[in-house]
């Protein structure tokens, strides 16, 4: 029986999806075949060598070691576009927020201490300090046209703003999904120069860390709106803050909260509401679940962050998986043990992704252990998996 490492609240539409004559779900195992979990900071000693796999229900992976785990020939798998839905419901809600000045005009209200005659003549005397603008015609720049771009981009377009986008490794599948009326811009400096509010979707990797920065934010129209979902590294915020103290900013909203926040009423920092929603959650955590267990189960790859897409039809009781560095003649070295041990190869299918490849194989009958450890001893093997259960 496969144990399951199990952190953070997981949907029970997703858990339910684990057979229990096969898999045992745990909150503290020594050695679990796969951990699955959500925004919870995974670290290299909280992970034994029997995970095989890891599975983040959400979209972002940076609380993840990938890196460790690519170098151990571990998949990690998330959950892209599961949440999308929720996290453009959230950004659209914020747009109209920060443009009518909800949250400030609500304190104002809040704050009175008035008896009736005298609420109302504050009201209409302090409602002109909260007149907001309308979003018909506007121009909203989203930068990163994944799932989540893509749906606020079409919804933004169907409240009547001028939409462009910017997302120079857009996906053939998301293009598609995106309205004819988005323009697509060549560069984010254009995104800003053209824009009366920008919103961000792209992870935080390298590449994305302070993407939003004073050299960009300049060239804002005045009086703009900044609104962050993605990851707060994203958005330099120093910057933001000098961008709102100078007017170039109006509003900054984001999903990611810090001491100084609390007191700016330019900022709407939210806790972490992008992908809350009973909907998203149960997406995100039958997503990656159905994923981690076509893996462990099969040996298939789908929607991993570190390693390529590879799925092959299942016909023979005997499968075995090779993780390796992507290097020459890895394959023909892992054939010709199998050859010598004179097995047949029914099927075969090998990709590659950056520095790691990954190979499945189907064979005639059992592989004996010596001949795994002779793959295994090949240089730049990271890790084989011998799948010897009836189909």
């Amino acid at each position: 029986m496969r144990k399951i490492k199990i952190i953070n609240n997981i949907s029970n539409a997703g858990l339910e999806r684990f057979n229990t004559n096969e898999y045992e779900l745990v909150d503290d195992a020594k050695d679990p075949s796969a951990i699955i979990l959500r925004s919870f900071q995974l670290k290299s000693d909280d992970i034994p060598l029997s995970v095989d796999a890891i599975g983040r229900a959400g979209a972002g992976v940076n609380n993840i070691p990938i890196e460790l785990m690519t170098d151990r020939g571990v998949p990690v798998f998330n959950a892209p576009g599961a949440n999308a839905n929720a996290v453009k419901e959230l950004t659209i809600a914020s747009l109209l927020i920060a443009a009518r000045n909800i949250c400030s005009a609500r304190d104002y209200v809040r704050s009175l201490n008035l008896d009736d005659n005298d609420i109302k003549q504050s009201i209409e005397s302090g409602k002109k300090q909260f007149a907001g603008i309308e979003l018909p015609g506007r121009t909203l720049g989203v930068i990163g046209l994944g799932s989540i771009g893509v749906n606020v981009a079409n919804a933004a377009l169907d409240l009547g703003m001028k939409v462009i986008g910017f997302d120079p490794k857009v996906t053939v599948n998301n293009a598609w999904q995106l309205s004819s009326g988005v323009q697509k811009v060549e560069s984010i400096n254009e995104i800003f120069q053209k824009s009366n509010a920008v919103s961000v979707h792209v992870p935080l990797v390298n590449e994305t860390k302070n993407l939003v920065n004073k050299e960009n934010l300049i060239l804002l129209n005045k009086y703009s709106i900044l609104i962050n979902f993605s990851r707060a590294g994203i958005v330099n915020t120093d910057d933001v803050i000098d961008a709102l103290d100078k007017d170039i900013l109006s509003s900054y909203v984001c999903d990611f909260p810090e001491p100084r926040f609390l007191k700016n009423e330019k900022i709407i920092a939210l806790p972490h509401l992008g992908a809350s929603t009973r909907e998203a959650e149960e997406n995100c955590a039958i997503m990656v679940i159905e994923n981690i267990k076509d893996f462990l189960e099969n040996g298939n790859i789908n929607y991993s962050v570190n390693f390529p897409k590879a799925s092959m039809t299942r016909n023979s009781a005997y499968r075995l998986t090779i993780a390796n560095k992507n290097i020459p003649n890895m394959v023909g070295q892992i054939t010709s043990i199998l050859a010598n041990e004179k097995l047949n190869i029914e099927d075969l299918l090998n990709k590659s992704s950056g520095n790691i490849a990954y190979t499945i194989v189907d064979l005639d009958r059992a592989i004996p252990d010596e001949a795994i450890k002779q793959i295994l001893s090949i240089d730049g093997v990271l890790r084989v998996r011998y799948l010897g259960a009836s189909v």
